[in-house]
């Protein structure tokens, strides 16, 4: 056997001739070409350390809009102390002469980038064998280690997840920049909910999201607004995991407020033919069309929740989930208490909207004890959250839903407020807390901004 055809086929996925085209073209036509190929390739993506090691310094001058040449670049390879581990001026001077044009290095970048994916691969393939190595006995967790791996791989985040402060306060910068041009704007995923969008700027990617509430206070209906608001209203891909209603109630419960029918005509059959069916009608055209994916497995388990939000975020650009609700969910299995297995759910939550960067909405129940509160306030509070004081610590947002027609008897006088709901903001991470009033349309469970409201802000 020869021992070189051996190794070769042995060795990852490279293209060392395109990673030096590359460079090549880049000393010859400076920022003019790096700026096409710096937002997608990375000096991680060349399997040559020296490659990568020029690619880092042309970058850093490229941010600090300075000049990207043979000179430059040796001068701060120089300066860092990194020129004899590149090869030594000579080396540079050798990729110079490489003489390619604008186009080539592009096509050349696509090359070194896809040989980087390959090798991603591998290594993502290495680590599910790991992973099933290591769970032999839980094949559950297995599988889901190995589609993190896969799915990791397919994002580009094999490479470390440390970053030097420089690069952090630059990507920080731009996002405050953002922010300031767009004074006002909703920088998340919008609401719909005017009032709530400017307590919140939206729903921000990354975050999770608690909706807490007592039963009967409407916290599907709010949700299910939120979601149809985000995919009707913005374009916004929604995933609704469902585990306690099936695909059928839900899709009634939304073509009934978007259609304003009421629920019960729908349930009984009584509707108008001339105006409930063409209202149904228009509301499931409008609906037909929209991002909205829906899964009514029940007691779905928190590692079936994650790939499948995986796969949704691959195939059509996932950005905003729905969980209803948080407490009808399986942990990874055999824990110590429920409560720990919520606090399992929880993290794990939290870390699904991390590593999707999209936010995650679940809703939760609260204990018993907001009924059992002395005095006329049932007014819901962070201690009153079911089960786990784990969700107050994980959750970036925590929102409670009170009615207080909820709690009024079946003789008292009806006030002018019955159909008001407060969505109590308790927590949020990077924000202010506060409560916004919206409108309640119990017929039609749909949530609308007030158009007047008494109270002040």
């Amino acid at each position: 056997m020869n021992p070189d055809g051996a190794s070769s086929r042995n060795a990852p996925p490279q293209d060392l001739a395109a990673e030096r085209g590359v460079l090549g073209g880049v000393l010859v036509h400076g920022s003019e070409v790096l700026s096409g190929v710096a937002s997608h390739l990375k000096a991680s993506d060349f399997y040559d350390r020296r490659h990568g090691l020029i690619y880092e310094a042309m970058l850093a001058l490229y941010e600090k809009n300075q000049p990207v040449d043979e000179i430059t670049v040796t001068s701060r390879l120089t300066d860092e102390s990194r020129i004899d581990a590149v090869g030594g001026a000579a080396y540079l001077a050798e990729l110079a002469d490489i003489l390619l044009g604008p186009a080539h290095v592009d096509h050349y970048a696509s090359l070194v980038k896809d040989k980087s994916l390959l090798r991603g691969f591998i290594n993502a393939a290495h680590k599910a064998i790991d992973e099933a190595h290591a769970h032999q006995a839980e094949p559950e967790i297995a599988l889901e280690g190995a589609e993190r791996a896969i799915f990791a791989a397919t994002q580009e985040r094999l490479s470390s997840q440390v970053s030097p402060i420089g690069e952090v306060v630059t990507s920080s910068l731009k996002i405050i920049e953002e922010r300031f041009k767009s004074k006002g704007q909703v920088s998340g995923v919008p609401t719909g909910f005017k009032k709530m969008d400017q307590l919140t700027t939206g729903l921000q990617p990354g975050d999770l999201i608690i909706i807490a509430g007592r039963p009967s206070m409407g916290k599907t209906a709010f949700a299910l607004n939120i979601a149809s608001n985000a995919a009707l209203e913005a374009g916004v891909v929604v995933a609704i995991f469902s585990l306690e209603m099936s695909k059928e109630q839900l899709g009634m419960r939304l073509l009934a407020s978007e259609a304003r029918v009421s629920g019960e005509k729908i349930r009984s059959g009584f509707l108008s033919h001339n105006q409930d069916f063409p209202a149904l009608t228009q509301a499931a055209d409008r609906l037909h069309g929209s991002p909205i994916y829906i899964d009514d497995t029940p007691a779905l388990s928190v590692l079936d929740l994650r790939a499948k939000a995986r796969r949704l975020k691959l195939e059509h650009g996932l950005g905003l989930i729905l969980v209803d609700y948080l407490q009808l969910m399986r942990g990874r299995g055999s824990t110590e208490s429920r409560e720990q297995e919520i606090s399992n759910i929880s993290r794990s939550l939290k870390a699904l909207a991390k590593e999707l960067s999209v936010p995650v909405v679940a809703l939760s129940q609260l204990n018993r004890k907001v009924e059992e509160r002395p005095g006329g306030d049932k007014r819901p509070m962070l201690s009153d959250l079911r089960e786990s004081g784990a969700i107050e610590q994980d959750a970036d947002v925590i929102a409670f839903i009170y009615r207080k027609k909820v709690y009024k008897k079946r003789d008292d006088p009806e006030e002018d407020d019955d159909n008001v709901a407060e969505i109590i903001i308790g927590k949020q991470r990077n924000g202010p807390t506060g409560t916004v009033r919206l409108a309640f349309l119990d017929d039609l469970t749909r949530f609308e901004d007030l158009t007047f409201d008494p109270v002040p802000e």
